[in-house]
């Protein structure tokens, strides 16, 4: 019975990482991926290169058959290495000059205490409560839209030194997703980029999948606007079509 676990445990780990090595995107030489298989849950755990590089690695995982289940310990190497205060200080910024929060209260939780950023008392849009532990910002609480949620999250992300973005904001009341309303948080997002041109590209959104087709002026400026995209909270691939002229 054990040897018959085991087997099953180095099959799924052998296809993982052979699906994993398919992918031009992730290399697993230069940003190793650990990983353990239990019970049909797979772990994976290390830094990878960029956004699109951790989500891929997630999305192909699943799709291994005999995983079931998959836990999320894989970082994203940051731009800039920079310590947990001055994250929470660089987020709550963003957070702070974003105009469509500005009817949310803010709150930050800077070495265990709780520290008052906003209060907002007449007809408040949310309360986000902000923390950061090795480099993972997480969001809190509430919101009353979804695009509010997606476009904090994102702004978390563009902070240099993020690692990772866990965006754990309820929506109250709750409001019900779709193709429309995630094709509409993609596009502001791309609008708000300043390093990407919007205007060339068209944006489809179908099933949580997410087209770019149009034109970008560059390979990185192709690649900024996919990243922008991958890190739209709910977005399970992105499908980058866009050409480069010039």
């Amino acid at each position: 019975m054990k040897a018959a676990i085991r087997s099953e445990r180095d099959q799924v780990l052998k296809e993982v990482r052979a699906a994993l090595e398919r992918e031009s995107r992730i290399n697993l030489h230069k940003f190793p991926v650990e990983m353990e298989f239990s019970d049909g849950v797979l772990t994976l755990a290390g830094e990878t290169e960029h956004i699109a590089a951790k989500k891929l690695s997630l999305e192909l995982a699943v799709a291994v058959r005999g995983v079931t289940g998959i836990v999320d310990r894989l970082h994203v190497t940051p731009a800039t290495r920079m310590g947990d205060g001055a994250i929470l200080d660089a987020v709550r910024d963003a957070l702070l000059q974003e105009p469509s929060l500005m009817n949310c209260s803010i709150h930050v939780i800077r070495k265990g205490q709780l520290e008052v950023v906003r209060e907002v008392a007449q007809e408040p849009q949310g309360d986000i409560r902000l923390s950061v532990t090795d480099g993972v910002v997480l969001l809190d609480d509430h919101v009353t839209r979804l695009t509010q949620k997606r476009l904090a999250g994102v702004l978390a992300w563009w902070v240099p030194g993020s690692r990772d973005v866990v965006n754990g904001m309820e929506v109250v009341p709750d409001q019900p997703d779709s193709d429309e309303e995630m094709a509409k948080a993609v596009r502001i997002v791309l609008k708000k980029d300043p390093f990407v041109n919007d205007e060339r590209i068209r944006v489809a959104v179908r099933r949580s999948i997410v087209t770019l087709e149009g034109d970008a002026p560059s390979a990185p400026q192709k690649e900024m606007a996919e990243f922008d995209v991958w890190y739209v909270f709910g977005v399970d691939k992105v499908v980058n079509h866009l050409e480069i002229r010039p």
